[in-house]
């Protein structure tokens, strides 16, 4: 289970995440706000990578995934991924605001919506309702 102390999540397994967004800017932003967090994440272009990473046998307790990408967009990967038996928390992150946009978005699978830009406090936020739902999957 994660508990945060100092600044950081302690863990009896490291916790890792996958953030799945096209933009480089923000891969580089919500990479960076989780390792600051000591948590071991990786970056997919879109949803169809993200697929394609868990088809590869990873697993990750974390998901921030972005609504709007080529290829396969945000709403589609979280439901393949949902289909696939994917249990991890799935966090739908975007700058849209228009409340019908994001309950599309949720009711695709996403346990969590935040909109963009991501900060430690939202990440921290997310991070919470793992802790509180026991659905780390080490």
């Amino acid at each position: 289970m994660a508990t945060h102390i100092n600044g950081s999540w302690e863990l009896g397994a490291k916790m890792t995440a996958l953030v799945v967004d096209d933009d480089s800017i923000n891969q580089t932003i919500h990479h960076r706000l989780l390792e600051q967090l000591g948590i071991e994440n990786q970056v997919a272009r879109n949803g169809k990578e993200a697929i394609d990473i868990h088809c590869s046998g990873k697993k990750f307790d974390l998901i921030l995934m972005d609504r709007d990408m080529p290829i396969m967009n945000g709403i589609e990967a979280t439901r393949k991924l949902r289909a696939m038996g994917i249990r991890s928390m799935i966090a739908g992150v975007s700058t849209r605001c228009v409340k019908q946009e994001i309950q599309e978005f949720m009711e695709a699978g996403l346990d969590d919506y935040q909109e963009k830009p991501l900060t430690s406090a939202k990440i921290i936020s997310i991070l919470r309702k793992i802790h509180h739902s026991g659905s780390i999957s080490y």
